[in-house]
């Protein structure tokens, strides 16, 4: 074994491994390990009246600390639910006059991070600690890499956790280990999903699938990933939006579909934006942006309820309300409100005079509609902390959204933006394929210009509108920034198990 790689611990470990495995002792048992109890349970549960319950009890876990008082060790580990103390002693575990299995394992063989299991039973010790006074222990698995040190109180709480991104990020199987706060983190994020998915399927919406491979990347104004398809000798984008294909389906004759859809988007990276991220896209039929506001606001209560039983929420230094209604306010009344400017009727060429004016920076290649929207964000979105309909649009900005009814020029969309970033994008969908046919090549014009982000005119769903989509409203919700919001997370990385980075720099 090649070990010029290896940290002394490391060696240490391994010449451990080799010691157990000659005593007999297999460091990676492939068999059943029956757990009957978890920690939190004996916890809550366990007392003078309930002892009988817990008579003979079976547990496993990593080990977190190790206490050698000889004889005896306090061996505190910690299951998926939490952290627990073990009572090991020599005697108990090695009743005869053969002590050699205690010595091997218990003293000499475990180290911090090794997986046991141990049987016996409940009992309080003297210092008041519920902990487990053991009868047989088990080496699971023998841990060859030590664990981060991170500072825990008595109860083996962590109050000084690693917050190394590089380490974080890029090893989050041992940041899960070692700082609990994170696990909880994904809990509430799984909790969310399934809070949605209810809210949805109680209201009779079908959840389903549509492609991630796609021979035109619609739905949304962004740069694709590009890869070929070796077989069919044709090149293939990563999905940007599974808008289209559930609009296909509405076509279909479904009344209301969903999916929380993977999706990936050539474009930057920080704090709120990773190239592959999740989105939950839903439409339903006979319904427009005003019903999509009103369910939006229902949706997001729940949530904020759900997760944390209020719905006034601590993001960051702020307090956040869900409490529905939330404000609403027009894009242009939002800019006038923020920077004391009407855009309402400026051209293009007036536009860019506004962003020199703003002094933002803008390329040659963009039209009017990405114009106002670079004005929106650098003077305006951070503004709006508390949940705002930002809505009204104008059509340059929106070329899958039906023309606003009663003010030429708009369409029926909305963006939700809370803490100063978009969360939500909804429209009253576009069903003219006229019209969307027209809008589709003012996007190709574009992409002629330069502007990578325009969108591909997709004559497949033009065919599809042409048998005819009922009136149709529907919604984007960003699930990575809602799930920052409602576990009060400043990056999207630490909402995500996995956040895409740079290949990691190995010794050669």
């Amino acid at each position: 074994m090649n070990i010029q790689h290896l940290s002394e611990q490391e060696i240490i470990r391994r010449q451990k491994l080799k010691d157990l495995q000659d005593a007999g002792i297999d460091p990676f048992p492939a068999a059943l390990y029956a757990v009957s109890n978890y920690s939190t349970d004996i916890k809550e549960k366990f007392s003078e009246e309930t002892k009988d319950q817990f008579a003979d009890v079976t547990v496993a876990g990593r080990i977190m600390s190790i206490n050698d008082k000889g004889k005896v060790f306090f061996i505190k580990i910690q299951d998926s639910k939490g952290i627990f103390q073990l009572y090991v002693k020599r005697d108990d575990i090695c009743p005869g006059e053969d002590k050699s299995f205690f010595e091997k394992l218990v003293k000499h063989g475990l180290d911090l991070g090794d997986i046991i299991g141990a049987k016996g039973y409940v009992f309080i010790t003297k210092t008041g600690e519920t902990s487990l006074h053991v009868r047989e222990i088990s080496l699971l698995t023998k841990s060859l890499k030590p664990l981060p040190v991170v500072k825990r109180d008595e109860e083996g709480n962590v109050f000084d956790e690693v917050t190394d991104p590089e380490f974080k990020y890029r090893q989050r199987y041992a940041d899960l280990i070692v700082n609990p706060k994170v696990k909880e983190v994904f809990l509430k994020r799984t909790k969310m999903i399934n809070t949605i998915r209810t809210f949805l399927n109680d209201k009779g919406a079908l959840e389903v699938d549509t492609p991630v491979l796609q021979t035109i990347p619609g739905g949304a104004a962004a740069r694709p990933f590009v890869t070929h398809h070796n077989a069919l000798d044709v090149p293939f984008y990563l999905r940007i939006a599974n808008e289209l294909y559930l609009k296909r389906l509405i076509v279909g004759g479904f009344d209301w579909v969903y999916e929380f859809s993977r999706n990936f988007r050539n474009e930057g990276m920080d704090r709120t934006h990773n190239p592959e991220f999740t989105i939950l896209e839903w439409y339903t039929a006979y319904k427009d942006y005003f019903w999509m506001m009103e369910i939006t606001e229902q949706l997001f209560e729940l949530l904020a309820v759900s997760l944390h039983q209020t719905t006034e929420l601590p993001v960051g230094e702020k307090t956040i309300s869900f409490k529905a209604p939330f404000k609403r306010i027009t894009i242009f009344d939002a800019i006038k409100e923020n920077t004391g400017i009407d855009i309402s009727e400026k051209d293009e060429a007036g536009l860019r005079e506004v962003c020199a004016q703003l002094k933002i920076a803008v390329a040659n290649n963009i039209g009017k509609g990405k114009l106002i929207d670079e004005i929106f964000g650098a003077t305006s979105e951070f503004n709006y902390i508390q949940p705002t309909f930002i809505i009204d649009y104008p059509v340059e900005m929106s070329p899958l959204t039906k023309k606003h009814r009663s003010k030429p020029g708009l369409v029926e969309r909305f963006e939700l933006i809370v803490n100063g970033k978009e969360i939500a994008n909804a429209y009253s969908e576009l069903n003219d394929p006229i019209d969307q046919r027209d809008r589709f090549e003012e996007q190709a014009a574009l992409m002629e210009r330069g502007d990578d982000e325009a969108m591909f005119v997709d004559y497949d769903f033009l065919r599809a509108l042409e048998y005819g989509m009922p009136p149709t409203s529907g919604i984007g919700i960003g699930i990575d920034r809602l799930c920052m919001l409602l576990t009060n997370q400043s990056s999207i990385q630490d909402v995500l198990l996995f956040p895409q980075m740079r290949p990691e720099k190995t010794a050669e």
